[in-house]
């Protein structure tokens, strides 16, 4: 045995990883339109009106900087345990 067998092909894991992404990208826009349609739409019509419109943009806008927000807060806090767990134990 050449003892590959023990980790897993990097080519799958990559994949497995973007694939995931992908899910979590479709959830965050699902949910996006979701928030954004209940705050926004009060009578659905065969158009937007610039109000409506002002709405989704913003709602929109909003959701991406507290979901980019959110990101970059649990990276730092990975950041920080990993440094911390390391001088734990020293």
């Amino acid at each position: 045995m050449d003892g590959q067998g023990a980790t897993a092909d990097p080519q799958l894991q990559q994949f497995i990883e973007v694939e995931s992404q992908k899910q979590r990208f479709q959830q965050l826009v699902h949910q996006m339109t979701e928030v954004c349609w209940e705050k926004c739409m009060d009578k659905p019509g065969p158009k937007l009106d610039s109000r409506t419109e002002a709405c989704f943009v913003n709602c929109v806008e909003r959701f991406i900087d507290t979901s980019q927000f959110i990101l970059n807060r649990l990276e730092q806090t990975q950041r920080s345990r990993g440094s911390s767990s390391e001088t734990m134990y020293e």
